[in-house]
């Protein structure tokens, strides 16, 4: 199955959600059904609609914060969905708190008007 998102793909989530997420959770066809929703929140949040031919314009900078952001929610809901494969509750809710801090962070750097100008979306 191919994936669903412009700048979110299943192997960055992966990667964020660790060795320890469940492999039904992780897998494309269930990250799939929100990776266009948090592409679109991550698009009315800093209100801007980044289409496949915007994303192919940014520079390698601008995507990666574009691809951690919607990573670090996707992986957010991959580790929610089932806690099991992790040592420990905490483990996995240390995994939450470090993907948020990181996604919330990059948000608000992407929603700067500085930003969306050396983006070069303003």
């Amino acid at each position: 199955m191919a994936d669903v998102g412009i700048f979110v793909k299943n192997a960055d989530i992966q990667a964020r959600a660790g060795i320890n997420a469940n492999a039904t959770a992780k897998a494309v066809a269930a990250t799939d059904v929100y990776v266009l929703g948090v592409e679109n929140y991550i698009n009315c949040y800093i209100r801007v609609k980044i289409t496949a031919a915007i994303y192919a314009a940014l520079t390698a900078e601008v995507k990666y914060l574009l691809v951690d952001t919607g990573a670090c929610i996707c992986a957010m809901y991959v580790i929610i969905q089932d806690m099991s494969g992790y040592t420990r509750k905490a483990e996995a809710e240390t995994m939450l708190d470090v993907l948020r801090d990181r996604a919330m962070l990059n948000l608000a750097i992407l929603k700067e008007d500085p930003t969306k100008s050396f983006m070069g979306l303003n």
